[in-house]
């Protein structure tokens, strides 16, 4: 793949290049001169095969992860969150129990590594939102999450972009079930779908920017109405900050500065 530095910018395909853009750049690269058949087909590929349905994989679990967190990963992903979580959800695959090819996704064996995985790579949550404050709580159940933040300054912890005039602090939660080789199909599947993909969002008032908040914050994401979460599938909480201009009584939420990291798991 090589940056294309020409005035003239292509997309498509001309005399074996191809041409495209991406998050504004544009870019060329080569087409293959082997067929998908054969990829498919000869045994010499067959290692090629293997990978692809293991990433096939990785991709769902992934998947899973950003549906809990669908509103969180609008506001606060980055443009390759999807990949990051993908080559995460992959490294727990390589690890995986099985033959290649047929490896499980084992979630909530290895869940821990996805502890600290920040929406934004650029714009950790550490550099914006730097209060001291504990982890969220998991209760036994898994079906209720809460967390409490201390009176703080939001002068001193708080780094808000400019015009910004309010925030709010965020607990959100997703469910992700362990994901295993299905050989009817050829593919991974969930091996509990009942609560895979769902998570749920607790959010603080709008707090104005500038002195004391005034009070502890406690936010809870409360998914008691799901009878029971299968021990097979693991629960993560992220924390994360929104920001808002308030403008004649009304509140504009912004679309930079937003971030949240994966705190807990469990």
């Amino acid at each position: 793949m090589a940056k294309n530095n020409s005035f003239i910018k292509l997309d498509g395909t001309l005399d074996g290049l191809t041409f495209y853009r991406q998050n504004g750049e544009s870019f060329v690269k080569t087409q293959s001169k082997i067929s998908k058949n054969r990829i498919m087909k000869d045994p010499s590929f067959k290692r090629t095969r293997e990978n692809m349905i293991e990433f096939a994989g990785a991709s769902k679990a992934g998947k899973a992860f950003r549906d809990g967190f669908a509103s969180m990963v609008k506001l606060m992903g980055d443009a390759y969150i999807s990949a990051r979580l993908s080559g995460v959800m992959k490294l727990i695959n390589s690890v995986g129990v099985g033959k290649r090819g047929e490896r499980d996704i084992d979630i909530v064996l290895h869940h821990a590594m996805l502890r600290g995985f920040e929406f934004n790579k650029k714009l950790p949550l550490k550099s914006i939102f730097y209060a001291p404050y504990p982890m969220p709580e998991i209760d036994e159940s898994r079906r209720v999450v809460t967390w409490t933040v201390t009176d703080f300054d939001t002068d001193a912890f708080v780094n808000a972009p400019e015009n910004a005039t309010h925030f709010k602090l965020v607990l959100a939660t997703s469910y992700v079930s362990n994901y295993l080789f299905n050989k009817n199909t050829g593919a991974f599947d969930p091996e509990n779908e009942l609560v895979n993909g769902t998570g749920g969002q607790g959010y603080s008032d709008a707090i104005p920017l500038g002195g004391m908040v005034g009070s502890d914050i406690r936010l809870e994401v409360d998914m008691s109405a799901i009878a029971s979460v299968p021990a097979t599938t693991a629960l993560f909480a992220g924390v994360g900050i929104l920001f808002y201009q308030e403008i004649n009584g009304e509140f504009y939420e912004f679309a930079q500065g937003n971030t949240m990291k994966v705190a807990v798991s469990g």
